[in-house]
Parts: structure tokens; C-alpha cells; sequence
């Protein structure tokens, strides 16, 4: 346990907590919220919370294991994003350059003006996916680059900010080729997973793991359907999604967050300058999203302030990480020293799953509460 205490009674106070969130815990998995779920928290990069249980596949009853892995959904962004940060920090690219600048097609049909702000905070234009881009396409990098390409923005850039499932993900792992060479999975496994020790991080699963990933349940509520069958093709697995593709335990996500929420560096390994993490997690965009509805404070491929996070009344800015569509979040805050990674398999609608993710994350944020 890596945690503060000045007294015995503080010490039991924490152990108490940790029992509340262990309650919690299983409390979501007892109550059908999902089949099963992992929760990881770091405390200044120290691991202080790995649960996992409840099942990985509800058709089979197969439990959840420590080396369970889970679909992230949009979780993936901000992994995504700090390949940006790095090439950032390496003086390869700057904010305000175009995009066009290094993928000189992508100007296609007024998206010159289109710059790489633009696309890590949902300011591009071009929110829908393009029709061409069904799952059995997402292993063909080749033509998802060109299907890109050919989209004609919606809005205007930097006119509104409109959340991208897809396409930021897909415009940002071809710059990432286009600058470094390297396809984005082979620079995120060399540049951040493998230094950090993150050992069951993947982006495009390799062959003879699909076993231990969870599969995505829809639960009772589940108000997307259509995501469920296509994020548990062993293909989509496979392939290199930057969006929403990556797969983990939470206790590696957790990790990542520990290292972010260190300003960079984790246990003696560093990933970025604690100022490239300032400017990644300070407000960069502030506004309402035109996908999402709603008003969203954005970091640079990360959301600050929000309610999945255990952020209330909107005026918690010390939190920053992303949420996956209808299962999951993961987060860092730099006023307790805490990461936190909870993966769930049960996929539900906004007006269910926010208020069980935000409940998780308040109950870890007690943990460093003032005793």
C-alpha cells in the first residue's frame, strides 16, 4: 500500500476507505451494472487498487482474471495523443501547422486550414465517419488514409468543436507515420508502453492473445447496439484503430495515468518534460460539442472537468483523462497524486453509465480526502 498516513488512526481510516471502494467495487458487479469490470489506482506511482472480477464473457460464464484485457473505447485518445506530445517536445511539429503541412492530400475539399490543434481538441470540422469505413476495412491503413482524405468538412476549422470518434485517431496515426516513420502502434509500443513496463498494452492485438480479452456486453439500457458485435471481432482487435482500438488491463492504463499525473515520468522512467504535461492538460478548448451536446473543457486529446471523472458543480480542473463509450474512464488528478483506471464489459447508456463511473471515481478520490 502506498499510502500517507501521519497515525495510526489515519491508517485506519485509509484501510477503511480502500474497503468502501472494494464494496463499491463488487457492489456494480452484484447490482448486474456489468458482467464484470478491473479497477487500478496509482497513488503517487505507487499501485494502491488491482480488482478485477465478475465475468469476461457472460455466454460462457468466464470469470475475469488479473491479465484479463479490455476494450478502451475512446480511452484510447489520449494514448494516441501523447505520440503527438512527444513528437511535440522533440521540436518535430508545432500545434498551429497545418496538417496539410505533412500529408499534403489531406487538403482535399477545404481542409488546408485543418491544423493538428484543431484535431486533438475536436475542432477539425469533420466529425462523421466516413460511409466507406466499415469495420472490415479498419486493417487496410492504406485506404482508411485515403477515405480521409476524401472527406468535405461539415464545419469550417476551429468554427465549433465536435467531437471525432473516429477520424482523430486515424488523421493523427498518419501524421505520426508521416513524421516518424514508424506506423503509430510501433511508436507507441516503443516509446511509451515498453519503457513503462505496460506488458499487456496493445494497439492492434497480436495473434494468439484473443483469449484473454474481455468481450463487451449490451446491457439492458445499451443505446448503441451496433457497437457491441463489431468491437468483438477478433478482425477489429487486430486492427490499428487509434480512436477507440486500443486494448489493456487497467492496471497498465492506470499506469499510464500514474505517469502523466507525475508530470512525465514514472519510477525513474521518463516518457515527456513535466512541461510538455502542462500543456497537454491545460484548457485548450472550452465550448459546446456539437457531437456530443453538452459543454466540454479539452486538454490536447484529453477532457478536464468531467462528471465521469468524480468532478462536481464544474469547477474541478485538477482532473484530466477520457472516458470509453458507455464502459469506462481513466483519469489523473493533480491535487491527490491519484490514477485511476476502471474497465467495465457491461455497455450502457450516458443516463446510467456516468453516474456508475462517477460514483467509482468519487469513492477514489476519498482515499486522499482530508481525514
Amino acid at each position: 500500500m502506498g499510502f500517507k498516513t501521519s497515525s495510526v488512526n489515519q491508517q485506519a481510516m485509509f484501510v477503511d476507505r480502500l474497503g468502501k471502494v472494494e464494496d463499491l467495487f463488487k457492489h456494480h458487479i452484484n447490482q448486474g451494472l456489468h458482467p464484470g469490470a478491473a479497477l487500478a489506482v496509482y497513488q503517487d506511482g505507487k499501485l494502491i487498487v488491482d480488482l478485477y472480477s465478475g465475468l469476461s464473457d457472460r455466454e460462457s460464464a468466464k470469470p475475469a482474471y488479473s491479465d484479463t484485457m479490455f476494450i478502451l473505447y475512446s480511452c484510447t485518445k489520449p494514448l494516441t495523443a501523447t505520440c503527438m506530445y512527444i513528437l511535440w517536445e522533440r521540436g518535430q511539429i508545432k500545434w498551429h501547422e497545418p496538417v496539410a503541412k505533412y500529408w499534403p492530400e489531406f487538403s482535399q475539399n477545404g481542409k488546408s486550414g485543418v491544423t493538428i490543434h484543431h484535431i486533438l481538441t475536436h475542432q477539425g470540422g469533420f466529425p462523421q465517419t466516413p460511409s466507406s469505413l466499415t469495420w472490415n476495412k479498419w486493417d487496410d491503413w492504406d485506404f482508411i488514409a485515403k477515405a480521409i482524405c476524401g472527406i468535405t468538412p461539415q464545419f469550417g476549422p476551429g468554427e465549433v468543436m465536435a467531437y471525432h470518434p473516429r477520424n482523430y485517431g486515424w488523421v493523427l496515426g498518419e501524421l505520426v507515420r508521416r513524421i516518424d516513420g514508424r506506423p503509430i502502434n510501433e511508436f507507441l509500443s516503443q516509446e511509451v508502453f515498453n519503457p513503462l513496463e505496460m506488458t499487456d498494452s496493445y494497439l492492434g492485438l497480436p495473434n494468439g492473445l484473443g483469449s484473454r480479452v474481455s468481450r463487451v456486453h449490451a446491457m439492458e439500457d445499451c443505446d448503441r447496439a451496433g457497437a457491441i458485435p463489431i468491437y468483438n471481432q477478433p478482425e477489429v482487435h487486430r486492427s490499428i484503430q487509434p480512436s477507440g482500438g486500443a486494448i489493456m488491463t487497467a492496471r497498465d492504463l492506470a499506469k499510464f495515468y500514474a505517469m502523466l499525473g507525475s508530470k512525465g515520468s514514472l519510477n525513474g522512467v521518463k516518457i515527456l518534460s513535466p512541461d510538455t504535461v502542462a500543456e497537454a492538460t491545460k484548457i485548450h478548448a472550452d465550448a459546446i460539442d456539437k457531437s456530443l451536446g453538452g459543454r466540454r473543457k479539452r486538454g490536447l486529446g484529453l477532457v478536464i472537468n468531467d462528471a465521469r471523472m468524480g468532478c462536481l458543480n464544474g469547477i474541478d480542473e485538477y482532473s484530466f483523462g477520457h472516458a470509453g463509450a458507455g464502459t469506462s474512464v481513466s483519469w489523473a488528478d493533480t491535487r491527490s497524486g491519484l490514477a485511476c483506471a476502471y474497465i467495465t464489459n457491461g455497455f450502457r447508456a450516458e443516463n446510467s453509465n456516468v453516474p456508475r463511473l462517477g460514483a467509482m471515481s468519487r469513492a477514489v478520490k476519498q482515499l486522499c480526502a482530508p481525514y
